[in-house]
């Protein structure tokens, strides 16, 4: 669950992802880190198109951007700060890691019950596990995503310009930015669907269907010889 300890060599905080900028002037690269910076900074540089215009013309000032511009710098923060906290703190629950870590988590009093869930847990403590796990998944969980998804859901209704994405009819970064999520609550959790979610199965659907997704895909498992889906925890 954690970043190798190279990382701390080119970041402080040992953090992944992490983008190196060599540019004219500088002795040493511009390290960036944090997906939503990131995210901004790239889109500022190299695809403003990516984001909303903010202001209409003539009009400029606190309460006066456009929906489009709203939405886009709520969701730039949301997508990091709220849906993919809940994802993490899901994944480490539901984890998959070896026995001896497991019983060290269960019988110390100093270490993190941190994985209630998995095919690694001894079959002697899978009842109590789950049990537990299920307890988190129905009180916490559970309302929590569900809150989110409903949320989402309204968004992508009421999305400016007859919709299409979250920020309008054009596609911009922040739906890059809230892919990862998303896709992980269609294939792993299993609660994105065409049924309880239509609007956000069809979202998901259609962001995996551009090319620039699946060249991305491509480029990722090419690159780390691993499943995209099982990055994501879908399998």
């Amino acid at each position: 669950m954690l970043a190798p300890p190279e990382l701390k060599k080119i970041h402080p905080l040992g953090k992944s992802p992490v983008v190196k900028i060599d540019a004219p002037g500088r002795t040493d690269p511009l390290t960036l880190a944090e997906s939503g910076f990131i995210t901004e900074y790239l889109t500022e540089h190299f695809a403003p198109h990516l984001a909303p215009k903010r202001y209409e013309d003539g009009k400029q000032g606190p309460g006066v951007e456009t929906e489009e511009w709203l939405r886009y710098r709520f969701f730039m923060h949301y997508a990091e700060g709220s849906l993919m906290a809940l994802m993490v703190t899901n994944l480490i629950f539901s984890c998959k890691l070896p026995c001896f870590y497991v019983i060290l988590n269960l019988y110390s009093l100093t270490t993190p019950l941190a994985v209630l869930k998995g095919d690694k847990i001894p079959f002697f403590l899978r009842p109590i596990t789950s049990g537990i796990y299920s307890k988190f998944e129905s009180m916490y969980f559970g309302p929590n995503f569900k809150t989110h998804f409903d949320f989402l859901e309204s968004q992508l209704a009421t999305a400016p310009n007859s919709g299409g994405f979250l920020c309008g009819k054009d596609i911009t970064a922040v739906d890059i930015l809230m892919s990862f999520p998303l896709q992980a609550g269609q294939k792993r959790l299993k609660m994105i669907n065409a049924t309880d979610y239509p609007k956000l199965d069809a979202y998901v659907n259609k962001l995996e269907s551009m090319d620039g997704y699946k060249r991305s895909v491509e480029r990722i498992e090419k690159e780390t010889g691993e499943s995209y889906t099982t990055m994501m925890g879908a399998e």
